[in-house]
């Protein structure tokens, strides 16, 4: 039998492993070396996250690292999300051929600003469509959003046929909203 001390810590532990199973496990700064990102993806196998999120260019020697133990994740149209659609659909194919499993793409921020709503909607279909079955994650970037773009955008992005949604690509010039990260976790 387990003391009350111990039991506390199992679902303490428990938790963690649940929350870090939703996790994607992130290096995307520019200085980054094979050998942060390796150490990266031990990591993202020994606490078993979601996936490993790393830049493109070493999602190959990564998958390769990695041999099907974690899925491995890139960026597309990142940090910006500025690259023309023809561009993000070409990234992810290459992606893709590389090893990568899921995809997060960054919406174009000036197109939401300008309500080039159908735009903005051909764009994640495409990328989608590119994806062959994997998983796509959008960055839309909430901080820099007005209530009701937010709101357009989860309605886009539901409507693309899109996995996931997320606030933050962390490159941005302001820190998530609090409130956003809330409403994502429900």
């Amino acid at each position: 039998l387990l003391s009350r001390r111990q039991r506390q810590m199992c679902i303490r532990d428990r938790t963690y492993r649940d929350i870090l199973k939703k996790v994607d496990h992130t290096l995307l700064k520019q200085p980054s070396t094979w050998e942060q990102i390796r150490e990266i993806c031990d990591d993202a196998v020994k606490y078993g996250t979601a996936s490993v999120c790393i830049p493109p260019s070493f999602v190959k020697q990564a998958a390769e690292y990695l041999d099907g133990k974690m899925p491995v994740c890139t960026v597309i149209g990142f940090p910006h999300g500025y690259n023309t659609t023809a561009v993000k659909v070409f990234e992810t194919k290459e992606a893709l051929k590389d090893g990568a499993e899921e995809i997060d793409m960054v919406i174009n921020i000036g197109w939401v600003k300008d309500q080039r709503w159908d735009e903005v909607l051909a764009e994640i279909k495409a990328i989608k469509a590119s994806c062959q079955g994997r998983i796509l994650k959008v960055i839309v970037e909430t901080c820099l959003l007005t209530e009701a773009e937010k709101i357009k955008l989860c309605e886009l992005v539901t409507e693309s046929g899109a996995d996931y949604i997320k606030t933050s690509t962390g490159f941005s010039t302001c820190l998530l909203y609090t409130s956003d990260a809330a409403d994502e976790l429900i």
